[in-house]
């Protein structure tokens, strides 16, 4: 994982080296580890690079042999010895490899295939990078399909396109930018930002009915958590105690012992897993934690802090993570404070459990999905919206302490599979109607007794508790006593004024909104990338119609879904909304 920033177009590169190095600093908590700089004509790609596969050679920018073609990528390719193979296959002895960096091979696919190479490949990973191809003065940008990894864009008055891993290395010079696209590749030359891939799942209106075994399910995840242990530094899992967390940690602990890169033909060079996990004193999930961790054999960390300690990371948090998204900086606060004892152990790399819950319909208000054409249409609503919020999450605060996390459940594969079995039996009742636990496929898949059991019994069927209340029920509390103290009713009742542009109905909103302002300005250009929207325990506007219950409780907390949270909001809980409403809310089905 890495940062990156450049500036295609400019007059005169070398006029603005200086410039774009300084803004790269900006940059450098996600790559501490080298710097790396391409000054020539119109082009500056700088990188800041966090050494994880590869360390002693994969500095970037990575070039083909006669350097005309710089790469700088931010991202992990998990089938690039596949990829390599198969280009040998294709173009035997013509493309010559300089590192052993797993992202060299999309130079080579580059050169081999032209811009369209990401529709000709398949390509598995988290990335977004820029191509400079200088035998025509042209360049590609892309980002992964999910956005697990951050890319923003803008356009400077000088003309030049100039692409960053975080917005704050482009707010200097760009007036206006945006969020660079998931999914999409751009081409200069063509001049616009379209799909390079477009699985079928995407399609919302087809819902899958062919059901799945178990089997498929378990070997699918099983082996996406196996393909994305490639490292050559020390790496752990971030552990919650929770369903996803925990099954991570539990394959990844059967097979750490070898060294993926090799078939498992050699020894792992840090073969002993790591867990990490954090919480109030007393919390869910640091109880659950242990107690998956002594079940595993894991060394595991166990990190406390105090509501005030998180309170007083809140300015750094919103300046790393750039969203003034309530749920987000809930979750993220804890995860950063974490994210700085992992990079203290000497750990660079963890795997984490998100994804799980948009794909299998984890969140506690999938109880009250009124068909499968519904629930899938969510799952698929939520995964599109993950780079707005779970995967800005899980990047930013980790990348903070130049940290990387990787996040198996969002795999390629993996979705492909776990998006195109029947619906029913994902859904939080079974055939004859009767209530089951969230996840239910999921868990069941992972139910296997004596010495093959995956978890605990009462782990694996443990109800979801979301990251933010798992931590303990009195971050969030705290945080919402303590912005009823530093925002008065006289702000928030002039908030519009102030900001008109995705205005808060809080005081806790307004306290994270006036932070932000800090940093990135009142209503500029970095507002609107940050997502923004009424939710129920993490729901998207369009499931808040689902249910009357759901009206005027708005809360990203799972204690807002009343009569499924074991420790729900009694009735009387209320919430001002936080926005106008989405159209496509209206159009939800719920027969």
């Amino acid at each position: 994982m890495c940062g990156i920033l450049a500036l295609l177009g400019v007059p005169c590169a070398d006029a603005v080296r200086k410039e774009v190095v300084d803004a790269a600093k900006l940059l450098r908590h996600r790559g501490p580890d080298w710097s790396g700089v391409y000054c020539e004509g119109t082009t500056v790609i700088a990188h800041e690079r966090l050494a994880i596969v590869d360390p002693d050679s994969g500095d970037q920018p990575l070039y083909n042999d006669d350097k005309t073609i710089v790469l700088g990528v931010n991202g992990e390719i998990y089938n690039h010895i596949e990829l390599r193979e198969q280009l040998e296959a294709r173009a035997p002895g013509k493309h010559h490899f300089r590192t052993k960096s797993d992202c060299e091979v999309l130079l080579h696919l580059y050169a081999e295939d032209g811009p369209d190479f990401m529709t000709k490949n398949e390509v598995c990973g988290m990335y977004a990078f820029v191509i400079w191809d200088k035998r025509n003065s042209t360049f590609v940008v892309c980002r992964d399909p999910i956005g697990i990894i951050p890319l923003y864009w803008g356009w400077g008055t000088d003309g030049s396109v100039q692409v960053a891993s975080e917005l704050k290395a482009l707010q200097k010079s760009c007036k206006r930018l945006e969020l660079f696209q998931p999914g999409h590749i751009y081409n200069s030359k063509v001049g616009k930002a379209v799909p390079f891939y477009t699985p079928r799942w995407k399609d919302s209106s087809i819902v899958p009915t062919e059901e799945i075994a178990l089997t498929t399910l378990r070997e699918a995840f099983e082996k996406s958590v196996v393909s994305h242990l490639m490292s050559d530094v020390p790496y752990g899992v971030l552990l919650s105690g929770g369903l996803d967390s925990s099954l991570v940690a539990s394959i990844m602990s059967r097979h750490c012992q070898r060294r993926v890169e090799t078939d498992g033909k050699e020894p792992a060079y840090w073969p002993q897993l790591h867990s990490f996990s954090i919480g109030l004193a007393g919390s869910p999930d640091l109880k659950a934690a242990k107690e998956v961790s002594d079940y595993l054999g894991t060394v595991h960390h166990e990190y406390v802090f105090t509501p005030q300690e998180g309170i007083d990371a809140i300015k750094d948090v919103i300046f790393h993570l750039e969203t003034f998204d309530v749920t987000t900086i809930r979750a993220s606060t804890p995860m950063y404070l974490m994210a700085r004892r992992i990079r203290a152990s000497g750990v660079k790399m963890v795997l984490s459990g998100e994804g799980a819950d948009e794909i299998f319909g984890g969140y506690l208000y999938f109880h009250k999905a009124p068909n499968p054409e519904e629930f899938h249409a969510e799952n698929i609503r939520k995964i599109n919206q993950l780079h707005l919020y779970d995967c800005l999450r899980a990047n930013k605060a980790m990348m903070a302490w130049s940290v990387e996390a990787r996040v198996p459940f969002l795999d390629r594969r993996f979705m492909e599979t776990a998006l195109s079995f029947d619906v029913k039996q994902k859904m939080c009742k079974d055939a004859a109607g009767n209530k089951r636990v969230e996840k239910w496929i999921l868990r069941k898949a992972f139910d296997l007794p004596g010495h093959r059991a995956y978890l605990p019994q009462n782990v694996l069927w443990r109800q979801k508790e979301q990251f933010s209340d798992g931590v303990g029920y009195s971050w969030i509390d705290s945080l919402k006593a303590h912005a009823e103290k530093c925002v008065s009713d006289q702000q928030l009742k002039t908030a519009e004024g102030r900001f008109p542009i995705k205005t808060p109905r809080t005081k806790e909103a307004y306290f994270f909104r006036d932070i932000f302002a800090s940093h990135f300005g009142e209503n500029t250009a970095a507002c609107e990338t940050v997502g923004w929207q009424d939710s129920i325990a993490c729901s998207s506007e369009v499931a808040l119609k689902w249910d009357k219950a759901f009206q005027g409780r708005a809360d990203a907390s799972g204690r807002a879904v009343l009569g499924v949270h074991e420790s729900a909001y009694d009735n009387t809980y209320k919430t001002a909304s936080q926005s106008t409403g989405e159209p496509e809310a209206k159009r939800a089905r719920t027969n």
